[in-house]
């Protein structure tokens, strides 16, 4: 079964690459997108808003799981093209939009960039909101963001994960990091819990194909896997470390496809999140030595390239095989 099979026709999937995230674009009389992308992708999520739309109503609502910039760096865009477009946030997130802090936006901790964009309303845990056709109860997650948001329709058992949960990977667990002073495993554990009681027979990942064939045995095996994972990191924090210092490296040479070695290290030192995941290792080896040995892996796997004073992404390599 085909992952556009899974959902209804007023439903549509723009499944993106590792930059952007994946947009839900909801049909009706008031259209709906949830997630809108990454700011270097802006133009062609606009296009396939536009084009799905054509010769129906404008955009009412965009909608996000959550505000990393992979996941909102098309909504500016989305702004400027429909004015009367609404936009709703998570509530936790309401007042940090409405400041554009960029450092509880995380943009500062990752060294990632986004267009300013203004919030309209907020979508509140525990309430329902109607997006489309369809009422699509909010539900809080922690873990990769604790100011994410899950969407679930319960009729159809369709749930928009966000970063929440994929099918074969686990997402950087950003709550773990000492900054924000909370076991952000344990969180990541309650997300899937609360996945479970939902009982999802399809689900649309903010990265990769829908899944649910075989009456949610996909699903079942997906949150096993990311137990799995995080079993894995809980008892090995270096390894979490690791894996999240990759994807982050590697998500920059997507976005900028390449660049000085001089810039990209000045990048490296102005972005905390590195530092903070090297804490994981109480020590043992400097910043800039686990950083070069991590360089080393990626270039060896071919997901980036070094020469002549240069760095760049490879994209025979996707993030996901990192």
């Amino acid at each position: 079964m085909s992952a556009s099979s899974l959902l209804p026709a007023d439903l549509q999937l723009f499944q993106r690459g590792w930059l952007s995230s994946n947009n839900v674009l909801c049909l009706g009389e008031q259209p709906a997108l949830i997630d809108t992308g990454h700011d270097k992708h802006a133009e062609l999520t606009l296009h396939l808003v536009q084009t799905a739309l054509l010769g129906g109503p404008p955009l009412h609502t965009v909608a996000h799981t959550h505000l990393h910039s992979d996941h909102c760096g098309g909504t500016a865009l989305l702004q400027q093209a429909y004015p009367g477009a609404h936009t709703l946030v998570a509530a936790s997130s309401w007042t940090t939009v409405q400041h554009w802090d960029l450092q509880r936006l995380s943009y500062v901790l990752t060294g990632q960039h986004c267009r300013r964009f203004a919030a309209h309303g907020v979508l509140q845990p525990g309430s329902v909101v109607r997006l489309g056709n369809y009422d699509w109860e909010v539900h809080a997650t922690a873990g990769h963001d604790s100011d994410a948001v899950m969407l679930f329709e319960p009729r159809l058992r369709l749930l928009l994960a966000g970063d929440a949960l994929w099918q074969s990977q686990l997402s950087i667990v950003f709550d773990e990091l000492p900054r924000f002073d909370r076991d952000g495993f344990a969180g990541f554990e309650a997300t899937l819990a609360q996945i479970e009681r939902l009982q999802p027979q399809v689900v649309v990942p903010g990265h990769g194909a829908a899944f649910g064939e075989g009456e949610g045995a996909a699903v079942t095996a997906a949150i096993a896997s990311a137990r799995k994972r995080i079993a894995l990191f809980r008892a090995q924090p270096e390894q979490h470390a690791r894996y999240g210092a990759k994807a982050l490296i590697k998500y920059h040479l997507l976005d900028v496809e390449h660049m000085t070695l001089e810039a990209f290290h000045q990048w490296l030192a102005g972005a905390p999140v590195f530092a903070e995941l090297h804490a994981a290792l109480r020590g043992g080896i400097s910043l800039e030595a686990w950083l070069e040995d991590i360089l080393d892996e990626l270039e060896r796997k071919d997901a980036i390239w070094r020469r002549d004073g240069e760095i760049g992404d490879s994209p025979t390599v996707s993030r996901q095989r990192l």
